[in-house]
């Protein structure tokens, strides 16, 4: 490589790198180095090394948040895939001139902000809200549903809150098919559940892959939805994370937990590398 090259390449990704050091990889640095040291008597940090952090991460009391966050994440990124990937395959199927306007529709959630979304759901679910009044009028229910402050309106939260991103990497992998594979598999007599099934299904696993990895992600580490639409009554790892910045002063502890779900993320990341390798591979060979 050229040293002008090199120069351009370096002036072009520069800013971009430099900005990662300093506002993440720097802060994930100090937090990382906060997790091997005490709290202090009145919070704070005592410089004395030690692992007892995350010996205390693995406790069966901790372990159990963690489980109950993971099962509550991977339930909403099943939703989310359930919901998301006809919409995803209505929008990459649809005319030209439709596909812009239908991810848009897709994309409005993103134009408000996230805490909004969230109060409007809990004037939605409530007792007295828009639901439980439509099905008492219609005579469905003589006392309201039990719909706000428990675990399904947690995870009816998190999929109206990141749906969007199931649809739009769903909407990327099902638009790059050729359509003549599909045709091909009618053409040789095999029903369209079965082409689905054995040419879309497995041809579309990296979009899969890539959707439900920034569902269950961004679910797992939610603090603000489980604090509202739980009631504070469901306890999640960001919620436990949260907790031990701000309210117990525990910061070394914090710092453990969150270097936890962080390399619980990474895992989640390598498995979607892999995905997407085999997915390419299959479309190659297809």
């Amino acid at each position: 490589m050229r040293a002008g090259e090199l120069t351009q390449r370096t002036v072009l990704i520069g800013p971009g790198l430099g900005y990662l050091a300093l506002f993440l990889l720097a802060p994930c640095a100090i937090v990382f180095v906060y997790s091997f040291f005490e709290r202090g008597t009145y919070g704070g940090i005592d410089y004395i090394f030690t692992l007892e952090n995350y010996g205390r991460a693995v406790d069966p009391l901790y372990l159990s948040i963690f489980l109950t966050s993971a099962r509550i994440a991977a339930l909403a990124t099943l939703v989310a895939l359930v919901v998301g990937y006809p919409a995803a395959y209505l929008i990459a199927t649809a005319r030209k001139s439709w596909q812009v306007p239908l991810l848009v529709l897709a994309m409005l959630p993103f134009w408000s902000n996230y805490l909004i979304r969230t109060y409007a759901w809990m004037v939605l679910l409530n007792n007295e809200g828009l639901i439980n009044r439509a099905l008492a009028w219609l005579g469905l229910i003589d006392e309201p549903l039990p719909l706000l402050y428990n675990e399904f309106a947690v995870v009816v939260g998190l999929v109206y809150g990141y749906l969007p991103f199931m649809i739009l990497a769903l909407y990327s992998s099902i638009s790059r098919l050729h359509p003549e594979i599909r045709e091909a598999s009618a053409d040789l007599g095999a029903p369209s559940w079965k082409t689905f099934l054995r040419v879309t299904l497995p041809l579309t696993l990296p979009g899969i892959a890539a959707g439900s990895i920034f569902v269950f992600v961004l679910s797992i580490g939610n603090f603000i939805t489980p604090d509202l639409l739980g009631g504070g009554r469901l306890k999640m790892v960001g919620n436990l994370i949260y907790d031990q910045f701000l309210k117990a002063r525990d910061w070394p502890f914090g710092s453990a937990l969150a270097f936890v779900l962080i390399g619980l993320m990474l895992l989640l990341l390598f498995a979607q590398a892999w995905a997407v390798g085999r997915g390419e591979g299959r479309e190659r060979n297809a």
